[in-house]
């Protein structure tokens, strides 16, 4: 299956946001996938999986870098504590209105889902969550996972990862997550307020070795959404299973979103 690719500019009042676009040539569904990225990540950063997903599920996958990372428009200040929700009544609608999305299918990976279930919580377009490695909590695992990366990050040249993926923006982009998640502030913060308010059909994927949280996670997640759910345990996995286990990840989507006739 071919697919047409598109590099987008979405123009918003606080900046501009970089957006990929994957259409197949005849899309099964007009329900697309909307793709939400990690604490590090941008739209390159999920390399082939995009184009993976529009082939495997014939439907359209629109992914972009939220302000500060990536191709879009840098920010000054870090982000607050409330980010998360933040991305859901602040940013995402501008996405939402871009791309004209009525009906949609969200897929956030790390802190992406996270974001995915507050977006779900608020609007009911959305007709499906899943959730990749995503935290519903700041547990011991994570502040340790992200100490760990922080301390890897002073070693020569390892903020150069960083600065291809976000060129300037890469010290931004690395203290947007270390400062505000090792914060006391935000210690307090889980996504307990707003899952009874998701209703749409829930996934929570995890890997059984991800470095930043338990199963605990996904357990929550799952648990704790209002409507059907159901979580899936990758074995020999860490926090990049649509890296680690492209395959796998794909054929539980496709299986999720076809017991659930969702597209």
């Amino acid at each position: 299956m071919t697919c047409t690719v598109e590099h987008l500019c979405i123009v918003t009042d606080a900046g501009s946001f970089h957006a990929k676009k994957w259409t197949p040539q005849n899309p099964s569904s007009s329900v697309p996938m909307v793709l939400l990225h990690d604490s590090l990540g941008c739209v390159d950063l999920w390399h082939h999986f995009p184009l993976t997903l529009a082939e495997r599920l014939s439907l359209c996958v629109i992914a972009y870098d939220r302000l500060g990372f990536g191709r879009s428009s840098p920010r000054k200040e870090l982000p607050s504590i409330r980010f998360i929700e933040e991305e859901a009544t602040d940013y995402f609608p501008w996405v939402k209105r871009h791309f004209s999305l009525e009906d949609y299918i969200l897929f956030g990976h790390s802190v992406g889902g996270a974001m995915a279930v507050n977006i779900a919580a608020r609007d009911k377009g959305c007709v499906a969550v899943i959730t990749e490695a995503s935290q519903a909590f700041v547990e011991d695992r994570t502040v340790a996972g992200i100490k760990a990366a922080q301390k890897a990050f002073q070693e020569p040249g390892q903020m150069d990862r960083l600065k291809k993926w976000h060129g300037d923006k890469g010290e931004w982009v690395f203290r947007a997550w270390t400062d505000i998640w090792l914060s006391s502030a935000f210690s307090g913060w889980s996504l307990d307020a707003c899952m009874g308010e998701v209703t749409c059909p829930v996934l929570a994927i995890h890997g059984e070795n991800d470095e930043y949280g338990s199963t605990a996670f996904p357990e929550f997640i799952a648990h704790k959404a209002k409507g059907i759910s159901e979580m899936a345990i990758l074995n020999n996995c860490g926090h990049i299973p649509h890296k680690e286990k492209p395959e796998e990840v794909v054929n539980k989507v496709e299986l999720f979103l076809n017991k659930n006739a969702v597209t």
